[in-house]
């Protein structure tokens, strides 16, 4: 009986019995402006137009008793003396599991027709990250179904790294690969500021039906408002932080920061901040580590995320591309040279790093590894020689062996859209590639969890060296004492 009258406390629960209200003054470009009510900055408010619509707004920055509000919707019909009524609450987001399969919004509302949701909780949507002293450590590897990754790049469970290109060489295909074949119990994927004929060819053919089941997707296309694009990464994060507090292991995938940042910047201009890197207000810098560093790990669960960056110009140094990368665990780049060769996923390995591959992966498999990486290297190295028929065999072995391998080494890094590849073949096939031994214990999910960490290997040293120091001390006066007595 009482669950049956749940949603209904719920709702009286959150209901304001007072209301503060105020009025539009001004409509400035993205900005609206009222007199009132009293509120706090990210408090949503209600705006009643002409047409007597509630048009959803939050509160962006306040100036003595001026109120800026940023809607979430169209602004037609908000005209000088418009009601403005305060929620009294921030934006929240509904939780549980029966959003898995569903598409919703940047407020959390239904995008996809199927009915209104049907939550457990909820959650704010502006959070802080973990205490990094309750952090689990990243032990176990999470697969990806990507050769390249799940080789090259191994990633851990609660890792978080970026996808690195410009547009069109392959960031969205890559994320559906990962979706779909990802070893993760749920995935949490955010489309922000995408085109809207994306969205369905992601939902239909990318992720298709299998993928959707276990998936929540947030949508916030490029015609809605900067808003909207904002809060949908927020929303995005904070849905996956419910299901790691409930234990989970998360997949967590937002498509693009680089629009994230973009909106951000409309918004910081829109409020009078002033232009600092490239145009981009000091905000934009602010809140990239605060958003990023929500994901990881906790005491309870792991959110493993991708979140891929546009790259204006193909330039790794532009500002939102070198924030991002100092704050990650990781980057893969993927190269427009590389996908204009059909090199698919066009994942450049030298330019690429995951910071915590050794944590998660085995010793022979970490050798198999550098092995394949040098190869690779050598022959970038010695390129322009080999295709001018410069280079003469037998100069160099290491050169030679680059050259033989070179055609299984990129059959091995190319991969089909829709082929699945578990790590078992991954390890298989990078062990015949090296011609190295992988022993089938380092398939499993946490082949390093014995291994002992840097601080334990300093100290086995240092505990050496002073047993071997005592030794010898011990022996020398044994050896004065021999040499006294044949005097």
């Amino acid at each position: 009986m009482e669950a049956f009258f749940e949603k209904y406390l719920q709702a009286t629960n959150q209901t304001e019995t007072i209301l503060y209200t105020g009025s539009v003054i001004a409509v400035k470009g993205l900005m609206i402006e009222s007199r009132g009510p009293r509120s706090m900055i990210g408090e949503l408010c209600a705006i009643r137009n002409s047409r007597g619509q509630n048009i959803l707004a939050e509160v962006m920055g306040l100036d003595g008793k001026i109120v800026k509000l940023m809607a979430y919707g169209e602004t037609k019909g908000i005209e000088v003396g418009c009601e403005v009524v305060a929620s009294g609450h921030v934006l929240q987001v509904p939780v549980g599991e029966k959003l898995l399969g569903r598409v919703i919004d940047a407020t959390g509302a239904p995008y996809d027709g199927k009915g209104p949701l049907e939550a457990t909780a909820y959650y704010p949507v502006l959070a802080s990250p973990p205490n990094p002293m309750t952090r689990a450590p990243i032990d176990r590897r999470v697969v990806t179904g990507v050769r390249a990754i799940d080789s090259l790049l191994t990633c851990g469970k609660g890792q978080r790294l970026g996808i690195f290109a410009g547009s069109g060489v392959g960031k969205s295909t890559l994320l559906s690969m990962i979706a779909r074949n990802t070893d993760a119990d749920i995935n949490v994927i955010g489309l922000i500021g995408e085109r809207g004929r994306e969205v369905m060819d992601f939902i239909r053919r990318d992720l298709g039906e299998d993928g959707m089941k276990r998936s929540i997707v947030v949508v916030a296309t490029s015609d809605t408002s900067s808003i909207c694009r904002l809060r949908a990464a927020y929303v995005t994060t904070a849905i996956a932080e419910y299901f790691r507090d409930k234990g989970k292991d998360v997949m967590l995938m937002i498509d693009s920061v680089t629009r994230f940042a973009h909106a951000q910047r409309e918004i910081g201009l829109a409020t009078g901040e002033p232009p600092a890197q490239r145009g981009y207000p000091p905000s934009v810098f602010d809140m990239l580590p605060k958003l990023l560093e929500r994901t990881g790990t906790n005491d309870k669960g792991t959110i493993t995320a991708f979140y891929t960056v546009l790259v204006d110009g193909d330039d790794m140094d532009e500002p939102i591309t070198d924030k991002v990368r100092g704050t990650l665990d990781g980057h893969i780049v993927l190269s427009r040279a590389l996908a204009q060769e059909r090199h698919y996923p066009a994942i450049d390995v030298l330019k690429s790093i995951s910071r915590l591959s050794k944590r998660v992966s085995g010793k022979a498999t970490v050798a198999a590894v550098n092995k394949i990486a040098r190869l690779v290297a050598l022959y970038e190295e010695n390129k322009d020689m080999i295709i001018a028929g410069v280079y003469q065999t037998g100069s160099s072995e290491g050169i030679d062996e680059a050259i033989s391998k070179h055609q299984a080494i990129e059959d091995f890094l190319t991969q089909r859209e829709e082929e699945p590849c578990p790590i078992e073949e991954t390890l298989q096939k990078l062990s015949a590639l090296a011609e190295m031994p992988i022993d089938e214990a380092e398939f499993e999910e946490s082949p390093a969890l014995d291994r002992k960490t840097t601080a334990q290997l300093v100290k086995e040293v240092r505990r050496d060296a002073v047993a071997d120091a005592n030794e010898t001390a011990s022996e020398n006066p044994r050896e004065e004492s021999q040499g006294s007595s044949y005097e």
